[in-house]
């Protein structure tokens, strides 16, 4: 923690946008204790933490390299690009001096100690409304929530900080937070949350109440608490999302924001010197097919080979290359900058709450909602609906269509570790594809290893077992 909660100076984000794209350009460094003196500067502050969000450890690369990379839904082309750091999640052989391991940690620390002086300053400030001031903390609460849910899925026990450091020696030698005391916390901020979020807003890229319900409503499945979950995944239905008919225009550039859309990380090209795109694209393309290619997250002939020939998914969500090699339509080249993609990343959407309340359903033995809920998504991908009379049948087909609906967007690795089937489904999915004769995993692979360079700088951070 020393290394990274040093809040004495931070990089704002200043607001030089216009009213339908959240801007996340860095454009100073300010001084904390002389900044944060009204309405403006609370504003650049809060822009800041969304711009964390745009961060490699975050969900610029992070959460979408190792939400799938480790699963059988993607793997690396050519594990040796970038000294092994991404292949090292194909084969679980990840190191604790993994850099995309490093930058998780940091840059979610970092992300969350600006939304803590956020949170520390904005009752103070007097020239801002109160009903402004609400919105702002509902989307601090979220995001910094946000954030500590992802390191915990990632990283197990982390430490966790909720106030304001000023003295980082404050947070030094107090170890990791068990996880249970994490989830408490992020449970309590999402409900915090919800109420004080508007159910619409102009500004494309901030929170509303839906993603608040939406993220809450993950947490509590991945806690196994499914019936506290689906009453907060079902008042999404009224609050003006929908599923888009055609699935080829979920993902179009040109139809950004759009109303199946509940929360996605804002990225755009040529805006502020190409600071504002993504290499998204360059890292998940496959070698050879656009310039600087690196073969990383490409889907598995598996999963490309899961959906029916009838699926309208199988051509909206995966190309192939003139080899024959499957890579994702989920994240498209806008510029000829190739480092500076404008897809935006998705972090929830419309479909993925429809599937999980029908996991939740299922759960509960409501087969009806639950056949229901799967049938929605099925419907809209131009494939049979399905009357499933067993809760395994129900459960089983549920995972399936979230492989088939969410396929590179960060989910399928938590999805199985959530639901106990990571070692058995991996270690299958090695057995029957060529190429992983001496890839393995066990139990302890289910949490990456903490980053040497916090033990080392803290000893009382210590690893996870098995690294």
């Amino acid at each position: 923690m020393k290394k990274i909660l040093i809040p004495i100076v931070i990089l704002l984000l200043l607001q030089s946008c216009s009213s339908d794209l959240l801007n996340t350009s860095p454009e100073a460094t300010k001084v904390t204790s002389q900044f944060y003196a009204d309405a403006s500067q609370i504003e650049q502050g809060i822009n800041a933490v969304y711009g964390t969000l745009q961060y490699t450890g975050q969900y610029q690369q992070a959460m979408l390299v190792i939400g799938e990379i480790p699963s059988d839904n993607t793997y690396d082309e050519v594990p040796a690009n970038d000294s092994f750091t991404y292949g090292e999640f194909d084969f679980f052989t990840i190191q604790p001096n993994n850099s995309l391991i490093a930058s998780t940690w940091k840059d979610n620390y970092i992300g969350i100690q600006q939304a803590n002086i956020i949170l520390n300053r904005i009752d103070a400030i007097q020239d801002m409304a109160q009903a402004t001031k609400n919105n702002r903390i509902g989307e601090m609460k979220f995001l910094r929530a946000l954030m500590y849910f992802n390191l915990i899925r990632v990283f197990g026990d982390v430490p966790l900080v909720t106030k304001e450091t000023t003295n980082v020696n404050d947070y030094f030698g107090q170890g990791r937070t068990p996880v249970s005391d994490v989830y408490a916390f992020i449970e309590k901020e999402l409900k915090d949350a919800i109420p004080l979020l508007p159910a619409a807003t102009t500004q494309k890229g901030r929170v509303t109440k839906a993603a608040a319900l939406g993220i809450l409503g993950k947490v509590l499945i991945t806690e196994n608490k499914y019936s506290d979950a689906l009453p907060y995944l079902s008042q999404i239905d009224g609050l003006g999302y929908s599923l888009l008919s055609d699935v080829s225009k979920i993902f179009d550039v040109t139809n950004k924001n759009n109303t199946e859309i509940i929360f996605d990380v804002q990225f755009a090209s040529g805006i502020n010197g190409n600071s504002e795109g993504s290499p998204a694209f360059q890292l998940f393309s496959p070698s050879g097919t656009v310039a600087g290619a690196k073969g990383h997250n490409l889907p598995t002939k598996e999963i490309y080979n899961l959906y029916a020939g009838n699926d309208q998914r199988k051509s909206a969500y995966i190309g192939l290359t003139s080899n024959g090699i499957p890579y994702t339509k989920k994240i498209v080249k806008t510029s000829n900058v190739i480092a500076d993609g404008g897809s935006n990343i998705v972090v929830l959407r419309l479909a993925d709450v429809y599937l999980m309340m029908a996991e939740c359903y299922a759960k509960a033995n409501d087969l009806s909602n639950a056949n229901g809920y799967l049938n929605k998504i099925k419907a809209r991908a131009g494939i049979a609906n399905v009357n499933l009379a067993s809760q395994q049948a129900l459960l089983a087909e549920i995972d399936k269509e979230r492989r088939l609906e969410l396929v590179g967007e960060g989910h399928r690795w938590f999805d199985l570790v959530r639901t106990g089937k990571a070692v058995q489904v991996m270690t299958q999915h090695f057995a029957s594809t060529p190429g992983y004769s001496t890839a393995t995993i066990d139990q302890h692979n289910l949490l990456m290893p903490v980053p040497q360079g916090q033990i080392n700088t803290d000893p009382a951070i210590k690893q996870n077992p098995g690294y």
